[in-house]
């Protein structure tokens, strides 16, 4: 049984990666598909979908994103784990490389990167970062 649902997303999307495949599956849900809606907006991946394998299981399949034969996402890694969560209020956000990269928090209002959460006056739970 997987305990992290989140990490074992991103482990995919980074197996997947160094692989060269163009999509991963991984099993739903609503928590997986709002991060995934963030990393779409942010140009991180091409697309994702929910596909149905049998009555009451449903998958996400995620299409990765290349340019010119090389990975747009260059380091993604999980911040706030289960034995350890981080969080931080709007004004202590993580900048992840200065702006270059994006940090997924998961605030009151959803989840958000944290240039959104910082706009809005929100902080939360750090979940990750990709760059």
């Amino acid at each position: 049984m997987i305990s992290d649902v989140l990490s074992d997303m991103l482990a995919r999307i980074r197996n997947g990666l160094k692989a060269g495949k163009k999509t991963v599956v991984a099993p739903f849900s609503n928590h997986k598909k709002d991060v995934l809606e963030v990393l779409k907006n942010e140009g991180f991946i091409e697309s994702y979908e929910k596909i149905s394998v049998r009555k009451g299981v449903d998958d996400l399949e995620i299409q990765l994103k290349y340019f010119q034969g090389e990975s747009v996402i260059k380091e993604m890694k999980k911040i706030s784990k289960l034995g350890c969560r981080i969080y931080a209020k709007a004004d202590k956000l993580p900048r992840i490389y200065n702006g270059l990269g994006v940090a997924i928090i998961s605030t009151s209002k959803g989840i958000m990167t944290d240039a959104n959460a910082r706009k809005s006056g929100l902080g939360g739970e750090v979940l990750c970062s990709v760059f």
